[in-house]
């Protein structure tokens, strides 16, 4: 069973994986039991025990039944939790349709809504008009430059 998980380092046996992600972690009170893994972050999903996603890693010797072929999702949308109480299998599609959208970029911009899908757009406006008019700037200093140096 513990062979599916990709990324998993082989030495660990379900007792010693057990064992190994609950001394890497903490219980919120949210009732999250929040995992540490190889990175610093806080929030974002984690690798332990070789390269293994630590919620899929939990899921496979927590709950059990673990099938590769769909995604383990957060039901407290917390991606850093592994309390076996908070993840669940669905189909990619199913896990796409079941995130939770920001309503504001991380610029604190609102995002506006896609008339094609109506989601969220995944990209917000100013910010790209802005990293857009950036890129013009540096592109525009750029050739500047290899103006001013150039010899004939």
């Amino acid at each position: 069973m513990l062979s599916q998980v990709t990324g998993l380092s082989r030495h660990f046996t379900e007792e010693s994986l057990k064992a190994y992600l609950l001394a890497r972690s903490e219980r919120l009170p949210t009732g999250c039991l929040i995992v540490r893994g190889y990175g610093s972050r806080r929030g974002v999903h984690q690798k332990v025990a070789g390269r293994a996603w630590a919620h899929v890693a939990a899921y496979a010797v927590f709950v059990g039944g673990y099938r590769p072929d769909l995604d383990v999702h957060h039901v407290c949308e917390v991606a850093d939790c592994i309390e076996p109480t908070h993840l669940r299998q669905l189909s990619h599609a199913e896990n796409c349709r079941q995130r939770r959208q920001q309503p504001r970029c991380r610029n604190g911009h609102d995002r506006e809504v896609d008339p094609t899908t109506g989601r969220l757009r995944k990209v917000c406006r100013r910010c790209n008009s802005e990293a857009q008019k950036r890129w013009r700037e540096r592109r525009a200093a750029e050739v500047a430059a290899a103006r001013a140096s150039y010899r004939p």
